[in-house]
């Protein structure tokens, strides 16, 4: 630990209002002070603080030796070095850049109401089901539609049981910062948590294990990361599928990508849209993340690749791995061979080596490892 206390003023300078922030929330559900807020409104999707008299740099908690917010911070200094040690007990080689894996597969869940609720081939809704069956977990943080859905909008919450899988299956593309539902889940009572997230947020329970952040980091059991390039902001709604496509947000019934925004309508109607067009609504918080992959959850998925209905599966973990064994060998997915799908993998290691040219020289910092004095 270096000489000073790394605390909220730090992190706020160097991640929050530098454009490295993602927007995670991992500082926000890791203070014990519930001094930080978070703030969704406007695109905005950066934590704050919220302490009367204080300014938003400046924290009372922190000033009194209080440095959770920086250990969960998976933006904050040599976090990926320290992530990538404390799995894998090694950093990275160069040519790793889709991060430390043991298997890659393409997937399936063969309960074929999962397979048609969730995304390419309903996987990770078998996971956290088959998790939560087994005892393995109490409950998972994953992201649902905004009330009946006519919004379109993502929001956090907790899934218990397979109506709650089933209800937040599926993607959105737009932001939803699914750890915020932690503090939900511990008012219900749960203990082993599983966190379904992108990215960025999987990168948040080893950081915060590798930098001890107490209880909120031994409740984070099970980590499945979403392969993701960027999310778009809300605006895209209104100023571009319905102004140009003529789709409003109620209309909408699914999203995906495959080279192309594709959007399915509540009355079978299919329309394409160039992403070109969508990527002046990018996230402000995706635009120096250099993480595609999610190369720090215990299993990575994605829908790439020239199968639809299949999800390319990155097993980093040895719980991922059982938990995949287990899946398999009592029937709840189906898998293949990544190799059935080469140009899958290509494109994941070339979306994911381009990524990670976003992460800006001035946020390289060769710092010592962020754990206890």
């Amino acid at each position: 630990m270096p000489p000073e206390k790394l605390q909220w003023l730090h992190l706020y300078d160097e991640v929050v209002t530098s454009g490295l922030c993602t927007g995670c929330a991992g500082c926000v559900i890791a203070c014990p002070h519930d001094v930080l807020g978070y703030d969704d409104e406007n695109g905005v999707y950066k934590p704050f603080q919220t302490e009367e008299g204080f300014g938003p740099d400046d924290c009372s908690h922190g000033q009194k030796g209080c440095t959770s917010c920086t250990r969960a911070c998976p933006r904050f200094r040599a976090w990926e070095p320290e992530i990538d040690e404390f799995m894998f007990e090694r950093v990275r080689r160069p040519d790793e850049v889709s991060g430390i894996f043991k298997d890659i597969v393409l997937a399936r869940a063969t309960d074929p109401v999962l397979a048609e609720v969730g995304q390419d081939g309903g996987l990770v809704s078998a996971m956290l089901l088959y998790a939560l069956e087994k005892d393995m977990i109490d409950c998972a943080l994953v992201s649902y539609l905004e009330g009946d859905g006519s919004t379109w909008k993502a929001v956090p919450g907790v899934a218990r049981t397979k109506e709650d899988i089933i209800a937040s299956a599926g993607s959105r593309y737009t932001y939803s910062a699914n750890t915020l539902a932690y503090a939900d889940a511990i008012e219900r009572g749960f203990e082993r948590i599983a966190l379904v997230g992108m990215s960025c947020q999987s990168s948040v329970p080893p950081v915060m294990k590798q930098r001890k952040t107490g209880k909120t980091a031994r409740r984070l059991t099970l980590n499945i990361g979403l392969l993701c390039s960027k999310t778009f902001d809300d605006a895209i709604f209104e100023e571009l599928l319905e102004a140009k496509y003529g789709l409003k947000r109620a209309e909408i019934k699914k999203m995906n990508i495959k080279g192309r925004l594709q959007i399915w309508t509540h009355d079978d109607r299919y329309v394409e849209v160039p992403l070109k067009e969508c990527h002046a609504y990018t996230r402000e918080g995706c635009k120096m993340c250099p993480d595609f992959a999610a190369e720090h959850a215990d299993v990575s998925t994605g829908g790439i690749g020239a199968f639809n209905d299949w999800t390319l599966t990155v097993v980093r973990t040895d719980a991922g791995r059982e938990l995949m064994d287990g899946l398999l060998k009592e029937g709840w997915i189906e898998v293949r061979p990544g190799d059935d799908d080469p140009g899958a993998i290509e494109l994941m290691h070339k979306l994911a080596k381009k990524q990670r040219t976003r992460w800006p020289e001035f946020a390289v910092i060769d710092d010592p490892k962020l754990v206890e004095a």
